[in-house]
């Protein structure tokens, strides 16, 4: 793998941790930049800043004690309204700031943002270039193929984004039409990679080592970007950095270790969100964890109902050694 420069900062892995709307907190990010994610972008964060005075938007700005270089990924449809919190984002220590034009959730493509600016392509580029000169910061951008199958204009929306002074791509396989449905196809990342100068990551379906493999060899692109595989599995990325570096797949991570890593994340969480919301959090991920061995679901429910930190971990604990046992 080559390296990677986005503005002043070299990357250490060629794998980056998608953005992912109530996953990618910093506790999340934290843990995956430990275990050999290039860069871990903040959860997604609307651009009209009058909405920032909430819990929510503020955790989402908390960059404490992660590692540099920080992303934080903002949406919109206004020029002006995206510019102001590009420049709010690096004055809070925001490194880079990631656009957002590949969100298909309709709450989002129906205020004219994420995925939806891909039907203006006169719009894409105001915005980019708006917020290219709101700040000193590189901009980056994640957006897909097109808004649907009669409508890939990925490589257009490429060309102009590297035209407004973007530093970098990630490109998610997939239509605004197909959701995360079926399968993610290439064929129009690669096309975007070869119509741009700036490095190209491709996002989708990319779930272990071998497929990452894979997909770099279908499409050319300079790394790749893992979003719901992590989810559980944060160490996927050793893995992929392992087995592009060297050619080999690394052994399976012992029980004993995920127990380790998932213990700490609860933890993590419980410190970070206060012991309700972080009880509350805790579950999906929780359950995520204990997926690859799922224990009785005595204990599961049991541990889904638990309402205070040290009987939820207690729980969570016991239902993954359960299900380990059951899987010997």
């Amino acid at each position: 793998m080559n390296e990677i420069r986005i503005g002043p900062y070299r990357l250490a892995s060629n794998v980056l941790l998608a953005p992912m709307a109530g996953v990618t907190d910093r506790p999340f990010r934290m843990l995956c930049r430990r275990l050999g994610a290039g860069l871990a972008a903040s959860e997604m964060l609307t651009a009209d800043v009058r909405l920032w005075n909430t819990p929510k938007s503020r955790r989402r700005m908390d960059h404490s004690g992660e590692p540099s270089p920080r992303v934080v990924q903002i949406a919109g449809y206004d020029p002006q309204m995206m510019a102001e919190a590009a420049r709010r984002c690096v004055d809070a220590g925001a490194e880079i700031i990631d656009v957002n034009m590949g969100c298909p959730a309709k709450k989002v493509c129906n205020r004219a943002a994420g995925s939806a600016l891909l039907r203006d392509e006169s719009l894409v580029g105001r915005i980019l270039e708006t917020v290219v000169r709101a700040v000193e910061a590189p901009v980056t951008l994640k957006t897909r193929t097109g808004w649907d199958a009669a409508h890939r204009n990925g490589v257009r929306i490429a060309q102009i984004a590297e035209s407004a002074g973007i530093r970098a791509l990630a490109i998610h396989g997939r239509t605004r039409a197909d959701l995360y449905g079926g399968q993610a196809e290439f064929a129009t990342v690669r096309a975007i990679k070869h119509a741009v100068a700036i490095p190209v990551f491709a996002n989708g379906d990319i779930d272990c080592a071998a497929r990452a493999r894979a997909v770099l060899a279908e499409t050319g692109c300079d790394g790749v970007m893992i979003g719901r595989a992590a989810q559980g599995k944060p160490w996927i990325f050793d893995e992929v950095n392992f087995f592009l570096t060297r050619g080999e797949t690394r052994d399976d991570l012992p029980p004993q270790n995920v127990r380790d890593i998932m213990r700490a994340h609860l933890e993590e969480l419980y410190s970070f969100y206060g012991d309700e919301t972080g009880v509350r959090v805790a579950r999906k991920h929780m359950s995520w964890y204990c997926r690859r061995h799922p224990g009785p679901e005595a204990l599961r429910t049991r541990a889904m109902r638990e309402t205070t930190p040290r009987e939820q971990l207690s729980a969570a604990l016991d239902l993954f050694d359960a299900g380990v046992d059951r899987a010997a």
